[in-house]
């Protein structure tokens, strides 16, 4: 899994990039909690919840079935985004955990079509090193982790907001 640093800063990014009358900060900042939520799922190991279990670590909460209903409760409970655009950026921001989960180089996979299949899944490609667990992160490893992550999460992400800042400044002038 990438490090919950780079699962927020995801929606974070698409929050800068849409700008605030499209995404307000509020709705970004739950964005990023909503990109993190999937990895709450560790505390299983705990509990005695193994990790190939369909409720252990990249199961069900990576899932877009999961992603769909956390994102549809949210939109119950919270006035301000329920707006269909706001709802899908709820859901994009949640479902994208599981698809960067799928670029990692390590674990098991991703459950990403539960409840309709439980296999876990990866993509081909997997450019992103696996972020080792707990303090383990504060490692050679974990800093491998953040080498890639910088690489193929963050700059990309700050080249998008970057371009659509140049954007709406050239558009008012």
């Amino acid at each position: 899994m990438p490090s919950i640093f780079s699962h927020a800063i995801i929606p974070l990014a698409a929050g800068a990039a849409a700008g605030r009358k499209r995404i307000p900060p509020r709705l970004a900042v739950a964005g990023a909690l909503l990109a993190i939520a999937p990895d709450f799922d560790v505390i299983g190991f705990r509990l005695g919840i193994g990790y190939g279990d369909i409720w252990g670590h990249r199961g069900a909460t990576h899932s877009l079935a999961f992603a769909l209903l956390v994102s549809i409760a949210v939109v119950l409970l919270w006035r301000e985004a329920r707006t269909i655009p706001r709802w899908l950026f709820l859901f994009a921001a949640m479902a994208s955990h599981g698809l960067l989960d799928m670029l990692t180089d390590g674990g098991k996979g991703v459950a990403l079509l539960w409840p309709f299949d439980a296999a876990r899944l990866f993509l081909p490609w997997q450019p992103i090193r696996v972020s080792p667990i707990g303090a383990r992160f504060f490692s050679e490893r974990g800093l491998e982790t953040v080498r890639s992550e910088l690489l193929m999460i963050w700059l990309p992400c700050l080249l998008i907001v970057a371009l659509s800042l140049f954007r709406r400044r050239r558009a008012r002038s």
